[in-house]
C-alpha cells in the first residue's frame, strides 16, 4: 500500500486546513520544493499536491509552485484543485504532475470525465470529498447533492479505475482514519487511496488490512506536520514490514523534517 504524503498549496506556501476551512488554515512552510524533497529523503514514493487556491477559483493557480515540486523530487507527482478543462489538465502535466485528480467537473459533467479518461489513460484520478454521506465540491465549499456510493458508482460507469476518498471532516483534525467509509467505495469495485484523518500507525495497520479489498494507498497530511506520526515508520508498516512491532505512532517516536 502506497503513502502518500500530502502538500496542500495557497499562496505558493505549503499549509494545512481543519475540515477543509479556509479560514482555519496553518502555514508549515514558505518552501513547498524543500518539503516534497525531505518526505522524498525519507522513503517517500509518490507526492499528494492539492493546489487549494485552484479548487477555490476553479482554476489552476499554483502551477509554479508545482513545477517546482516536480523539478525537485525523482518521485511522481499527483495534483488535483482547479482541474475543470482539459486544457487545466495539459497545464498540470506540463508542470510535472504524473496524475490529475479531478473532481467537481468529473462529477457534474460525464461527458468531460470520458473525454479526459481517453486522451490521458491511466493517468486520471478522481477525488470523492464526503462531508457525512453526501460529495462536496467546489474545494469543499459546495453539496453535490450527491451519496457516496451513487457517486462511485457514476465514476465507475465512466471507466474511472482509481478514487482519492477523503473524509472532510476528519481531514486535518488527527481522528483518526474512516475505514468504514473506504470499504464502501472499494466494494464497488474502485481501487481507493483513503484520506482524511489518517494519524497514527495503527490508521495505517487499519488501511494496510484493507489492501485484499481494494485500498492501494494512503494520503497523510497534517500527522506528518503536526508530528504525530513518522513517516519512515508509517512507510514500512504500509509496505508491510510492521513498524516498531507496537505503538500507536504519536509524538515522542516522530520528528519534523521540514526545512
Amino acid at each position: 500500500m502506497l503513502l502518500i504524503p500530502a502538500i496542500d498549496l495557497r499562496g505558493g506556501r505549503c499549509v494545512r486546513l481543519t475540515q477543509g476551512r479556509y479560514d482555519m488554515e496553518t502555514v508549515y512552510a514558505d518552501d513547498p520544493a524543500a518539503v516534497a524533497a525531505a518526505w522524498v529523503r525519507q522513503g517517500a514514493e509518490r507526492i499528494h499536491v492539492v493546489d487549494l487556491d485552484g479548487a477555490r477559483e476553479g482554476r489552476p493557480v499554483n502551477l509554479g509552485a508545482l513545477a517546482a515540486i516536480a523539478a525537485a523530487v525523482p518521485a511522481p507527482v499527483q495534483v488535483g484543485g482547479g482541474l475543470r478543462t482539459l486544457a487545466d489538465i495539459a497545464a498540470a502535466f506540463a508542470a510535472g504532475a504524473r496524475w490529475a485528480i479531478l473532481g467537481t467537473r468529473a462529477l457534474g459533467d460525464p461527458a468531460f470525465l470520458v473525454e479526459a479518461l481517453a486522451r490521458h489513460p491511466d493517468r486520471i484520478l478522481v477525488s470523492l470529498d464526503v462531508r457525512g454521506d453526501r460529495v462536496a465540491v467546489g474545494g469543499w465549499l459546495e453539496e453535490s447533492g450527491l451519496g457516496v456510493e451513487e457517486a462511485a458508482r457514476r465514476l465507475a460507469a465512466a471507466g474511472v479505475r482509481e478514487v482519492i476518498v477523503t473524509d472532510v471532516l476528519r481531514d486535518g483534525t488527527l481522528s483518526g482514519c474512516n475505514a468504514e467509509l473506504v470499504t464502501r467505495v472499494a466494494r464497488l469495485g474502485l481501487r481507493v487511496i483513503a484520506a482524511g484523518g489518517v494519524s497514527t500507525l495503527d490508521d495505517v495497520r487499519r488501511l494496510k488490512a484493507l489492501e485484499p479489498a481494494g485500498v492501494v494507498g494512503a494520503v497523510v497530511g497534517k500527522a506528518l506536520y503536526a508530528g504525530t506520526l513518522d513517516l519512515a515508520q508509517a512507510l514500512r508498516v504500509a509496505g508491510g514490514a510492521g513498524g516498531d512491532g507496537g505503538g500507536d505512532g504519536r509524538a515522542g517516536q516522530a520528528h519534523h523534517p521540514l526545512p
